[in-house]
């Protein structure tokens, strides 16, 4: 029964082909049609103002030289919403779920940071590691310390993104499959847990997009420390 709860976390297959194929062509359909306008309809126009919103909130912090990183961080972002708004879908799998997937996508961009860093401003990159005015005595210690903090924060990226997404999918399990025990024993209790239910997936629905943004806009003030 307690391994029953982790089968969500495999790709699930249907005549050999994996579900998760056709769950990633979904997001095709809100493409805008090609036309002679610039905007055919309201879903464009909705679709590119959110994207202006994000690519704001995103670019504020930095400035002109960080500025080339927003086609890249706003493609992130995005790809990071529909996968884990996806992966809500029943008979679905989510990627990001996976450590591996999150610590592929967290530790080349945080180090493309760090080497920014040390590629235009290394005597402010390495200045980071030592606090001005730290006591003589306590040089060595803090300089491992800030090291270690800033080495385990592609960890904390896709341990974070993981862990959450996670947690929530086998709380939604938990929940649903004490739901449908209950029904024929406790109707009244089935119901209740049913509501718990579904406002426990509109919570899903809304840490699934917070911590997209969250990992993009780390990776963003990251980017701020080395430009």
């Amino acid at each position: 029964m307690n391994l029953s709860f982790f089968d969500q976390f495999s790709n699930p297959y249907l005549l050999g082909i994996p579900l998760i194929l056709p769950s990633l062509l979904l997001p095709a359909l809100l493409l805008p049609s090609p036309g002679h306008r610039w905007i055919n309809n309201r879903l464009s126009t909705l679709q590119l103002w959110v994207i202006h919103l994000i690519t704001k909130q995103l670019m504020t912090p930095l400035n002109k030289a960080g500025h080339k990183w927003a086609l890249l961080l706003t493609s992130l972002i995005i790809m990071l919403l529909s996968i884990n708004l996806l992966g809500l879908l029943p008979y679905t799998f989510t990627p990001t779920t996976q450590l591996s997937m999150n610590m592929a996508l967290a530790l080349p961009l945080w180090l493309a940071t760090l080497l920014t860093g040390l590629r235009n401003q290394p005597s402010a990159s390495l200045g980071h590691l030592l606090p001005e005015g730290t006591p003589t005595p306590l040089i060595p210690a803090l300089i491992i310390i800030e090291t270690t903090s800033l080495l385990i924060r592609p960890l904390a990226l896709g341990v974070r993104l993981t862990a959450n997404l996670t947690a929530g999918h086998l709380l939604i399990q938990l929940i649903s499959t004490a739901t449908i025990v209950l029904l024929p024993m406790m109707p009244s209790v089935s119901a209740l847990t049913a509501l718990i239910l579904f406002l426990l997936t509109i919570l899903e629905v809304a840490v699934a997009m917070i911590q997209a943004y969250v990992f993009v806009l780390l990776l963003s003030l990251y980017l701020q420390e080395n430009i």
